[in-house]
């Protein structure tokens, strides 16, 4: 497998990472921490609407550019290493991911191009559950004349308040079988309450409603196609962890270069060297798997294998990701961690995604699980 990039996917890298260096720094983060907002909305029209983030990874057959998990995942790599409070993330590793493989054609044919022009936004649940269906236990679904009436809540939607729509899984009718929906943020008998968390720079909100009428995107939800969406998810989570790891490393390395101790830069110090170079080999070692499933995903694996590849590389992401924010805090001495300095914001997200869809422990044991099963076959 190869795992170098081409032209075009190192220019895309490029060139996200160039803006948001610009767009997504420090101070436009904190403004957004601190401001009501919570959400940088005219960065997301550019990256959104401008210059077409969201068709990367949509085929074009709905109107996107069809080029592939690689090239998501170096996106994805970007807004985590810049923090980005927009709704990118929810957008399209979670609202687009389900209209691709649990949406009924006749939805992904109406509501892919909107997502890929960029006049269209989305979120849908992160419970810590691995099993993504769990957000459904408190939401029921009703028929009626004009279609499909809502009633109950759903938790933990990221970026709530800031997308046009939300995606909800939801019990129907008396049978009780799980539904994929679309709820309009805006329509009649629904409100948001958003929520202060532990990580400021993705807000979390709840979505109550009262009769709401919805749609419903699939005819029968098939567990493979929901197995796949739940692997797709877990890949682009990893590939923010990737940025937010690699941020950390330029963060800690930046700074001991600079902060002086008995007259030497602390850098040279042979202590310090080493535990830089271990970020770095965390870092190297989870890029590398990042990108190897993404190509995976791409070769159209099997989709037992794609989700235990994809939870592996998740729970590598996610202790590399704790692991380089913990160290970018120690190297960082006494202000490591203060307000003023950055490695704070970088531990918060990584502990905080640590729980959506799923914790270590489950996806351990999902990984576990196939290999065990493969050896026994």
């Amino acid at each position: 497998m190869n795992l170098g990039l081409s032209e075009d996917e190192r220019m895309i890298a490029d060139a996200a990472a160039d803006l948001l260096g610009q767009r997504s720094d420090s101070a436009s983060v904190r403004a957004c921490i601190e401001g009501e907002g919570g959400s940088d909305g005219a960065l997301w029209q550019q990256i959104a609407a401008e210059l077409g983030w969201c068709a990367v990874g949509i085929d074009e057959d709905s109107g996107g550019m069809g080029m592939g998990a690689l090239t998501q995942a170096l996106l994805f790599e970007q807004t985590g290493a810049h923090l980005l409070c927009a709704p990118f993330f929810s957008t399209m590793a979670l609202g687009s991911n389900l209209l691709t493989h649990c949406a009924s054609e006749a939805a992904r044919l109406a509501l892919l191009p909107a997502v890929a022009e960029g006049s269209l936004s989305l979120s849908a649940p992160l419970p810590s559950n691995p099993e993504w269906t769990t957000a459904a236990d408190l939401l029921h679904a009703s028929p009626s004349d004009d279609g499909w009436r809502l009633e109950g809540q759903v938790q933990r939607i990221p970026d709530a308040a800031y997308v046009d729509a939300c995606l909800v899984f939801a019990r129907c009718g008396a049978e009780g079988e799980v539904g994929l929906f679309r709820v309009d943020v805006g329509a009649p008998g629904v409100a948001v309450t958003m929520h202060s968390g532990w990580d400021a720079t993705r807000r979390f909100g709840g979505l109550h409603v009262n009769g709401t009428v919805a749609q419903r995107l699939d005819e029968t939800l098939a567990p493979q196609s929901l197995h796949r969406a739940t692997a797709m998810a877990r890949l682009f989570m990893a590939a923010e962890a990737l940025g937010g790891a690699q941020r950390c490393l330029d963060l800690t390395t930046a700074y001991v270069m600079e902060r002086k101790q008995f007259g030497r830069a602390v850098g040279s110090f042979q202590a310090v060297k080493h535990r830089c170079a271990q970020m770095m080999v965390a870092v190297e070692a989870l890029r590398s798997g990042v990108y190897g499933v993404a190509r995976l995903s791409e070769q159209g694996a099997a989709v037992d294998q794609l989700a235990a590849e994809c939870a592996a590389i998740r729970l590598q992401a996610d202790e590399a990701f704790f692991f380089c924010a913990q160290e970018a805090i120690q190297l960082h001495g006494g202000v490591g961690f203060t307000w003023e300095y950055d490695p704070h914001l970088y531990f918060k997200r990584a502990q905080a995604s640590r729980h959506w869809l799923g914790a270590p422990e489950a996806l351990a044991e999902e990984a576990a699980d196939y290999v065990l099963n493969e050896v026994a076959a």
